[in-house]
């Protein structure tokens, strides 16, 4: 199993959203290295859900239920989706910048590269997150 942090603009797309569709595929990234990360990602895998802009802040925890494939949202296909349900809302948000305060997640690539959308976590630093909004 690997672990994965996934990026959401709240104000487009928000955990409450994903929440009341209860399953939706992960569409609209338009970044080589966020779709080479999608493409490794496997049923089962783990994600951290990811507010981005405002928030700044892990909200929940999503599971990969459907391997990539095509993006139906757009007539190209270099570009593909993941279909992912939601397990778990975290008790209280994880911010970035409690993570960039914690030592402990220093390289993690949230705190390195902060832009890119679709990224992978250490087994180690989802704990500690996930422990961090419990």
């Amino acid at each position: 199993m690997r672990y994965w942090l996934i990026k959401s603009e709240p104000g487009t797309y928000s955990w409450d959203d994903f929440v009341k569709l209860g399953r939706d595929h992960w569409d609209g990234v338009r970044n080589y290295q966020a779709r080479n990360n999608m493409k490794d990602m496997k049923v089962g895998d783990l994600a951290l859900f990811y507010h981005s802009v405002k928030e700044k802040s892990v909200i929940g925890i999503a599971e990969v239920v459907r391997e990539f494939y095509p993006d139906p949202t757009i007539d190209d296909d270099r570009w593909v989706v993941v279909d992912f349900v939601p397990v778990e809302k975290l008790n209280q948000p994880v911010t970035l910048d409690q993570i960039k305060a914690d030592e402990r997640l220093s390289q993690m690539v949230l705190v390195n590269n902060s832009r890119l959308s679709v990224q992978p976590v250490a087994k180690e630093e989802f704990d500690i997150v996930v422990g961090m909004g419990q």
